[in-house]
């Protein structure tokens, strides 16, 4: 989803999706702290669904100073709390409406406030008002709200429809040969209630584009109908009063641009040199998982190896280095976090040497701020402690990370296979066949085997011979790789547009600059030995170029035929079938170059390399 404004009402949108959860968090008020200045505390309680659409926003800290006392799942082991209110978070399934009047009845808390992140039926209403009578509670419901917040804001420019229950709407399930209809109106309905949810929280009405004869037509077709049905009522519609984007898009509307997934199918398979994308392989919800060996001494023969430690840590919009670099390509991240590094150092020095001028011994910090007043120096040191202790977190956080994706890249060799598949996209001349890259049993796994043949049988003008196919097969078989994602694409290809006419994905051929080991000086805590030192030449994907056609008016063979939309412009992305990071990055590299102009992007689900070929294998073996 791609968004266009005037540049002054940028921070307004971006602001939306976390003032709509503090606004809920706060009894369904702006944020007004009483007369002692603390908030009210009060306890939250969230669905499976609630609590993926708050993490990546409020921290635990946040919720906290937000009075949030404790933050429980509705389907937990919960005691009474009769002295405290309760927000509640949750989808109005019938599951969660039964425990709810179960916790009216049990008299668990002082007074109830009911969120639902989508809208509640009228029957199911009727379900918790009895309930309340029944339990003598009606005073204690404080208030009930349709929140339209069923959505995940992953970033600031970003948001994917579900977490739990993501398969329903994954591209495996909406490509399923065997699908019905009654299944497919539950996908297409599902996806349509989230994106009507975010334009509720974002105020707007959108123009609606979308490629024809596919899913997206669907979902634009139900999307328009919805949006048409609430603007019909007027005293009771969604985009009118006290909406937290009302009056911001007066002259301006957004154009959701709806693309179907199978516009592009090499893409998603492309294990690009990003951060943030390399970092997908173990991202989730904005934390990255990693595994780290508790030891680096050798192993003695026939013993077992260490156990690895597992170690999350959270990449969020705090974070100034990850919002600095999450786009850029490793090798640049890898050079930064070792300037960090070095600056950290220097500054620390400096405060261990202002405290050897000072005469303090040890590591005594009460001693330091009690001689503080001493020396100006000394005290800029010292209340720069607490920034130099962050700054010392983060570098350690991004040093493990980055560690363990080097430790990714080299295992795989995914800088190898990032340089080919991009000259296979590009139409380059290989310096290696195809053929002796599957053959090479020190090149990838068999994943990335079968992902890099993939990409090229996606990218290329004509289908290789049942000769060369064979050949290919046959190779892939002995590398260890199922074929049933080929036989998947195989059948795709077959009855699509692109076998006759494939995207065309421009020069992105990458440009070494040398081996890795160039960039870091022999100090660096990076062994960077072998690894290829790549940078990125920015091209527009064909998601990018769909957008850039749209936006800026432009006729072209791609979307002439794309339907149009308008229930009642911002600009917009959405795709349905599944989204990955590389275009996310590719979406916000090119509208740096354009003016008064933002993107967000969106997407059914957001998938790594390895995620996605997991769902073509499946349909593979239909």
């Amino acid at each position: 989803f791609a968004v266009s404004t005037g540049a002054h009402k940028f921070y307004i949108i971006l602001l939306y999706f976390p003032v709509a959860l503090k606004r809920m968090l706060n009894f369904n008020v702006p944020p007004v702290k009483n007369s002692t200045g603390e908030p009210v505390w009060k306890v939250l309680i969230y669905d499976r669904f609630g609590q993926d659409i708050i993490s990546p926003l409020l921290s635990v800290k946040e919720l906290r100073d937000m009075g949030i006392t404790l933050h429980l799942l509705l389907h937990s082991d919960r005691d009474p709390i009769p002295d405290v209110p309760a927000i509640y978070f949750v989808m109005p399934t019938e599951e969660n409406i039964d425990r709810m009047c179960q916790d009216l009845r049990n008299q668990l808390y002082e007074s109830y406030y009911l969120n639902f992140i989508s809208a509640i039926s009228r029957s199911k209403l009727e379900d918790i008002a009895n309930a309340a009578i029944g339990a003598n509670a009606v005073t204690q419901v404080a208030k009930v709200f349709d929140q339209y917040l069923n959505f995940i804001t992953l970033e600031d420019d970003m948001f994917v429809l579900c977490n739990q229950n993501k398969e329903l709407v994954s591209y495996r399930a909406i490509n399923r040969p065997d699908i019905t209809d009654t299944e497919m109106e539950t996908i297409m309905d599902t996806i349509v209630d989230s994106l009507f949810c975010f334009f509720v929280t974002l105020g707007a009405i959108p123009i609606i584009r979308c490629s024809r004869g596919t899913a997206a037509e669907m979902v634009a077709v139900k999307l328009d109908k919805k949006l048409r049905e609430n603007l019909r009522d007027a005293r009771n519609s969604l985009f009118t009063g006290d909406t937290l984007g009302a009056g911001q898009f007066s002259f301006q509307r957004p154009l959701l641009v709806l693309v179907d997934r199978n516009i592009d199918l090499a893409t998603p398979l492309h294990h690009t040199w990003t951060y943030q994308a390399l970092v997908h392989d173990d991202f989730h919800l904005n934390r990255v998982n990693l595994e780290e060996s508790t030891g680096t001494e050798s192993i003695p023969a026939g013993a077992r190896p260490k156990k690895k430690n597992k170690k999350s840590y959270d990449l969020t919009a705090s974070d100034k280095f990850w919002q600095k670099h999450k786009g850029s390509p490793f090798p640049e991240v890898a050079e930064s976090v070792q300037q960090e590094l070095e600056s950290y150092r220097a500054q620390e020095d400096e405060v261990k040497r202002l405290k050897s001028i000072m005469g303090i011994e040890g590591e005594d910090e009460g001693a330091i701020s009690m001689l503080s007043d001493n020396t100006a120096k000394l005290t800029s040191a010292v209340s720069s402690l607490p920034e130099l202790l962050e700054k010392k977190r983060l570098i350690d956080l991004h040093t493990n990370v980055a560690t363990a994706v080097l430790e990714h890249i080299k295992a795989r060799k995914l800088d190898v296979y990032f340089e080919y598949e991009e000259k296979i996209m590009s139409k380059s001349t290989l310096d290696k066949s195809l053929l002796d890259m599957i053959s090479d049993p020190d090149a990838g796994t068999p994943e990335d085997k079968m992902r890099l043949f993939l990409i090229y049988y996606i990218s290329s003008a004509q289908a290789p011979s049942e000769v060369d196919l064979e050949q290919y097969k046959k190779a892939l078989t002995d590398a260890g790789c199922n074929l049933a994602p080929l036989n998947y694409i195989k059948q795709w290809k077959a009855f699509t547009k692109m076998a006759s006419a494939p995207t065309s994905y421009g020069n992105t051929t990458p440009k070494p600059l040398g081996l890795f080991s160039r960039v870091m000086n022999t100090g660096s805590q990076f062994v960077m030995e072998g690894v290829k030192n790549l940078v990125l030449k920015q091209q527009n994907l064909p998601v990018t170029r769909i957008l850039d056609n749209l936006m800026e008016m432009k006729s072209n063979p791609e979307t002439d035929d794309y339907r149009y939309f308008d229930p009642k412009m911002l600009r917009g992305m959405f795709v349905v079938g599944g989204g990955n990071y590389i275009e996310y990055q590719n979406l916000i590299d090119y509208i740096k170059g354009k003016q008064g102009k933002h993107v967000l992007y969106g997407c059914s689900e957001l998938f790594n390399a390895t995620q996605f070929i997991k769902q073509l294998s499946q349909l593979g073996q239909k």
